[in-house]
């Protein structure tokens, strides 16, 4: 079994969500292929596995286990290698000439 671990990737993620008003709980420790994230955003509850966008491709797919969680899962479920990913998946607008998050 892998150690989990929340890299610099993650991090960003979750203090981009957590600015846009989000409530996060992290979900790295459940294994079995769950999600890192769980994100709550406007009464509408979101799953996020988080890649790193850069590294092997090994690294930036679904392990088999993951892939097998989220083809399973009946709900929402997604995977953001940024910041701005993980804010689309959750609907929230960004508004890039400004440099604004609304």
């Amino acid at each position: 079994m892998r150690a989990a671990k929340i890299d610099v990737t993650q991090r960003a993620i979750v203090d981009a969500l957590r600015k846009a008003g989000a409530t996060v709980q992290h979900l790295h420790t459940v294994g079995d292929g769950c999600p890192d994230l769980a994100v709550g955003f406007r009464g509408v509850n979101y799953m996020i596995e988080v890649k790193p966008n850069v590294g092997s491709p090994s690294r930036r797919n679904l392990r088999p286990n993951q892939q097998e969680w989220h083809d399973g899962w009946k709900g929402q479920s997604a995977v953001a290698s940024t910041p701005e990913a993980a804010l689309i998946i959750i609907g929230h607008t960004i508004i890039p000439s400004r440099g604004v998050i609304s």
